[in-house]
């Protein structure tokens, strides 16, 4: 496989969550609103970007039966590094973020990653490898936290986009976008429609 598609099928060929189905209990969390999935997404960039390269230097010299409690270990070391900037740097977002900033630790997508490329693999591809499957992975929190914040609040990014003369005309926000079992509705349209344009995905 080239580096031009280790780096571009995740987006959509072969998203992490929308394809592979992974890291949807984040993904389901932190789209509650637009800010804090983008930060959601920006996070498990850089975690899984830098774990990636770092397993793929020392995959040589990791004894097979601790392997995974190596990745943990850097994993967790990043989320760490990742968590105390965001305290520093934004910490209303941190605060939405809650527990989820730390469950990256445990994320499907990066241990599956970690474990099925960078452990395979130098660590040139491996770091695109990881921005491509942290970017597909954005995307999509994007996306869901768009439709989400836009129909549940009638905001983006916190600001009022949804003019005040429709309230006044009768339009009421949709609750219903702002409750978790909604997000998982999202999710599922965007699988049915990337499966709807991308026969090739679709079960025989």
């Amino acid at each position: 496989m080239s580096n031009k598609e280790v780096f571009f099928n995740p987006f959509s060929k072969s998203n992490p969550v929308i394809v592979q189905i992974l890291g949807i209990c984040s993904a389901l969390a932190v789209t509650v609103k637009l800010e804090p999935a983008l930060v959601m997404g920006l996070s498990v960039i850089a975690v899984l970007a830098f774990s990636n390269v770092i397993i793929s230097l020392i995959r040589n010299t990791i004894p097979t039966n601790i392997r995974i409690i190596v990745q943990l270990v850097i994993v967790a070391g990043l989320v760490v590094i990742v968590s105390q900037l965001l305290q520093a740097y934004a910490y209303n977002v941190n605060k939405q973020l809650s527990v989820f900033i730390g469950l990256i630790i445990t994320n499907c997508i990066l241990m599956g990653r970690l474990e099925a490329f960078a452990m395979a693999n130098r660590p040139w591809p491996s770091f695109l490898d990881g921005v491509g499957n942290g970017i597909g992975y954005a995307i999509i929190l994007i996306i869901v936290a768009f439709f989400r914040e836009l129909l549940g609040s009638g905001t983006l990014l916190g600001y009022q986009v949804v003019p005040q003369c429709f309230y006044e005309a009768g339009y009421v926000n949709n609750g219903l976008m702002i409750l978790p079992p909604m997000a998982l509705i999202v999710v599922a349209c965007i699988i049915w429609v990337h499966r709807s344009i991308n026969k090739d995905l679709q079960e025989k």
